[in-house]
């Protein structure tokens, strides 16, 4: 029986049911699961000091696309539209391999962990030169984060209308079959899993109608969750107008994209009956407020899709649309355009904290993380808000007004991950260092 005892936290927001926060707070970790919260308790096992810090769940992210850490700061996509900017670097992800693909995982979770997160989905959706999803998996369990990857595709091809190269896309057939090897190889579904894999056809102008409609059958036929981008920007609305005839909400629902197994990504331009058809459904969504600001796709409608009762995560997509992968600066600029876009009071610093703990674990289905309360598994962040970040704040546990966008510790199923501001999972600077080199090779060719 392993124990580990978080002591005398300044402030301990636990995102439970009740929306409990403590001060002078200790929390008991007992085999991976959350045993005790209160005061003055007491361990035979190791116990982390947290005075003058703040603990909150372990952040979640929704949305990511790992392997695009290695191109970030691409010259010729830094400034484009979304199509525009895919049409840049497709031809660069057609060269990745296994080798980039698995040390691109390692760099952006890594990433992701010292800025606070736990658990990270990924949408992987190209595949090229032998690359598998496993390269990633793989990456995740040596880093040590709790994974949702989800197996994309692409199957339609510039010589069939659509965007992609043809290198990059794939026979729909062989697509369903490798869905159901990688699922049937690495999806755990129990409680505290560390890995569930999704099915993530990539996005309505990437993939068939009949694709989209037989990877609902088969994610539902396995039991496990579906994902895909949706109604990005206004492009994205153009295309479904004139493509299918409809907005994208109306033909997610046609194809049986909609539900609490389904999440998608962005929703930047959901409209008021798209809105209340999510959240009728209890369909969830992943926003990425600074990659929809980069590639100028607008503001998600976050305010309203709250208010009609839309499940909400937050998620860093990314690295070439975003540039970063840090998650609590993340949920800052959430905040933050809400109030550009509705008004100082439409975001609260605590509001925008739960999103991206709690409320991306329940996009993700994970009833067992995002907050800390007996039973929950111990997924934990501690920050340290001595530091001239929080300088003289009043409100410490308003994270993201004045707080470090560095976690001082993280712990996942009571494994720790970072301590002291330095992850111990892996040798960090080797890692960049193959990183670094593989972009040049990328650069050179």
């Amino acid at each position: 029986m392993r124990e580990i005892l978080i002591k005398n936290a300044s402030f301990l927001l636990t995102m439970d049911d009740n929306r409990n926060e403590y001060s002078g707070a200790d929390i008991l970790i007992r085999d991976g699961k959350i045993a005790q919260v209160g005061t003055d308790l007491t361990t035979t096992g190791e116990v982390i000091m947290a005075t003058d810090c703040v603990v909150t769940p372990g952040l979640v992210n929704t949305h990511h696309h790992l392997y695009q850490t290695l191109t970030r700061a691409v010259p010729g996509g830094q400034d484009a539209l979304l199509f525009g900017w895919l049409q840049t670097l497709y031809p660069i992800w057609s060269r990745f391999g296994p080798q980039e693909m698995r040390i691109s995982a390692m760099v952006g979770l890594s990433e992701l962990a010292l800025s606070g997160c736990t658990l990270s989905s990924d949408h992987l959706y190209l595949f090229p030169n032998g690359s598998r999803l496993e390269h990633t998996i793989e990456a995740a369990a040596e880093v040590g984060l709790r994974f949702h990857p989800t197996r994309g595709a692409m199957s339609i091809g510039e010589s069939d209308g659509g965007l992609p190269p043809d290198s990059l896309v794939e026979d729909e057939a062989a697509i369903l079959e490798d869905c159901i090897r990688v699922i049937d190889g690495w999806h755990d579904p129990g409680e505290g899993s560390m890995v569930r894999v999704g099915v993530a056809p990539c996005s309505p102008f990437s993939v068939s109608r009949e694709l989209m409609r037989d990877a609902a059958l088969l994610a539902r036929d396995k039991g496990v969750m579906m994902h895909t981008h949706l109604a990005e920007n206004d492009e994205d609305i153009a295309y479904s107008l004139e493509k299918f005839g409809c907005r994208p909400g109306q033909y997610a629902e046609d194809l049986g994209w909609v539900g609490e197994d389904v999440w998608h990504a962005h929703c930047v331009k959901l409209d008021a009956s798209e809105q209340a058809l999510f959240a009728r459904t209890k369909t969830g969504v992943a926003h990425c407020p600074c990659s929809n600001c980069r590639l100028g796709s607008g503001i998600a409608p976050v305010r309203a899709m709250r208010d009609a009762g839309v499940r909400v995560g937050l998620g860093v997509d990314g690295s070439a649309s975003n540039d970063a992968g840090n998650l609590v600066s993340e949920a800052r600029q959430l905040m933050l355009l809400q109030r550009v876009a509705q008004g100082a009071d439409a975001m609260s610093a605590r509001e925008a904290l739960e999103i991206a703990t709690r409320g991306g674990a329940q996009v993700l289905g994970r009833d067992d993380c995002g907050q800390i309360a007996v039973g929950k598994r111990a997924d934990i962040a501690i920050w340290d808000v001595s530091g001239v970040e929080s300088a003289g704040s009043w409100d410490p546990a308003a994270l993201l007004l004045a707080g470090p966008t560095t976690v001082r510790d993280l712990f996942v199923e009571g494994r720790q991950v970072v301590r002291d501001g330095q992850m111990v999972t892996l040798d960090l600077g080797r890692v960049v260092e193959t990183q670094n080199r593989l972009a040049r090779a990328l650069m050179g060719d």
